[in-house]
């Protein structure tokens, strides 16, 4: 294969490899899938040591020297923020190895039923993958071939450790024509049962809607906290089917994930699952592009922002304490300070939940943004300290106070916090 040399750049010696992964050790060993095991390791490269993903072939499960070529050449070529970031390659020894960039919280799938992920940041997810996705379908303007991933699940959506997204496993992918509206190749179906096009299964047509079916069902499974495939013997067992079901019958409320249901804008979730609803359409025309998803996604971000935005508002002008419950405390400026208390516009009454917390007030506190330092003193009385300015120019074994002063409020009004904290001496000299 001539177009191999253009790549030698990107090759790394087996020996590197490892050294890098304690021999492929069960120690680092992170993954396995239909290309083979993945392990974690640390590659010795020009810019210092790199945590990478090595991913070794096995070619008893199906893919081989051709897919193993194949994301080479696409990984080099193509090169996106939400795609995985191929690092290099191997190719000798027997060995087929390909090397990428290591994201610390692995993939989707493993997020989808538990509570890690708040909605937003699966929506956040779900907009990051159809960037992806998006640049496949429509790469940048000269070129003449888009890419058909084929294989589009959330198990080949990888997340670094700020939860930002990337499309990965490339094996399967096929170029099509990308100056065309409809690019039909025809191949033996390729790709994952559950997330697979039927219309592609059953024809053996594949196009770019076949990814967008798949991305649909990766909408639903992180709308519905659940795998595409589960082991029901019914109408359940796959999601596609089960969710348009539900979506054409409005009961999308028994199928959502029961931590999500409470956080979810209405208009986000009309706007999310509709979205998602067209893509799992048989008739590939009715499918969006992938243009549109992406547009309708970040429409449904828009309207969770506005939403939690009002919650959170909601929340701060009516808060409910049960006071009644040992869980809760509350303390209240003395009314004498009243003037004080407008000036510095401080609340009228700080509330904090769990007595827990006490333990942690007795050491003291910064707040309002660092400009600010509270405490509670032995006797559940709270202080707050001077200007920070005075503070620190002042001789504070020789400060005197009047003895008719009843209470004493200290407020940060400069821009930095103390540089110091008081002692035990000094404390007892403000406490009030």
């Amino acid at each position: 294969m001539s177009s191999i040399k253009e790549f030698q750049h990107l090759k790394i010696p087996l020996q590197d490899l490892i050294a890098a992964t304690n021999n492929f050790g069960d120690t680092n060993f992170i993954a396995r899938g239909g290309f083979g095991k993945v392990y974690r390791g640390e590659l010795v490269r020009s810019d210092g040591l790199t945590m990478v993903a090595v991913k070794r072939l096995d070619s008893a499960l199906g893919q081989g020297a051709p897919e193993f070529w194949k994301e080479v050449m696409l990984l080099s070529r193509y090169k996106h923020e939400n795609l995985v970031s191929l690092l290099g390659f191997c190719d000798e020894g027997g060995e087929n190895i390909l090397v990428y960039e290591y994201l610390a919280n692995k993939s989707l799938d493993l997020y989808l039923s538990g509570h890690d992920l708040s909605w937003i940041q699966r929506l956040r997810i779900c907009i990051g993958a159809a960037h992806g996705l998006q640049f496949l379908h429509h790469p940048a303007e000269g070129s003449q071939e888009r890419v058909l991933h084929c294989d589009i699940k959330s198990a080949n959506i990888l997340l670094d450790q700020n939860w930002k997204p990337k499309i990965s496993d490339f094996g399967l992918s096929k170029f099509g024509p990308a100056n065309q509206q409809y690019s039909y190749l025809f191949s033996n179906a390729v790709g994952t049962m559950g997330y697979c096009d039927p219309l592609y299964i059953e024809t053996g047509f594949l196009t770019k809607e076949s990814d967008i079916y798949s991305f649909g069902v990766v909408l639903f499974e992180v709308l519905c906290g659940r795998h595409c495939v589960q082991n029901y013997e019914d109408i359940r067992r796959f999601l596609a089917r089960f969710a348009r079901k539900c979506y054409e019958e409005k009961k999308l409320d028994a199928i959502i994930h029961t931590s999500l249901i409470e956080e979810i804008s209405p208009h986000c979730l009309e706007r999310f699952s509709t979205i998602a609803y067209q893509c799992l359409q048989t008739d590939r025309s009715e499918r969006p592009s992938i243009a549109t998803i992406v547009k309708e996604l970040e429409i449904a971000l828009q309207y969770q922002v506005e939403y939690d935005f009002e919650k959170e508002k909601k929340l701060k002008q009516h808060v409910v304490i049960d006071f009644d419950s040992d869980k809760y405390w509350e303390t209240k400026l003395p009314r004498d300070l009243e003037v004080i208390v407008k000036m510095f516009k401080i609340p009228h009454a700080i509330y904090a939940v769990k007595k827990e917390l006490f333990a942690y007030l007795q050491k003291g506190l910064l707040y309002d943004e660092g400009n600010k330092f509270f405490w509670i003193n032995d006797y559940g009385k709270k202080c707050v300290l001077l200007s920070a300015r005075i503070f620190l120019n002042c001789d504070l074994t020789t400060w005197i106070f009047q003895r008719d002063l009843r209470y004493i409020l200290y407020v940060i009004v400069c821009s930095f916090p103390p540089r110091r904290a008081l002692s035990s001496q000094e404390k007892r000299m403000f406490i009030y």
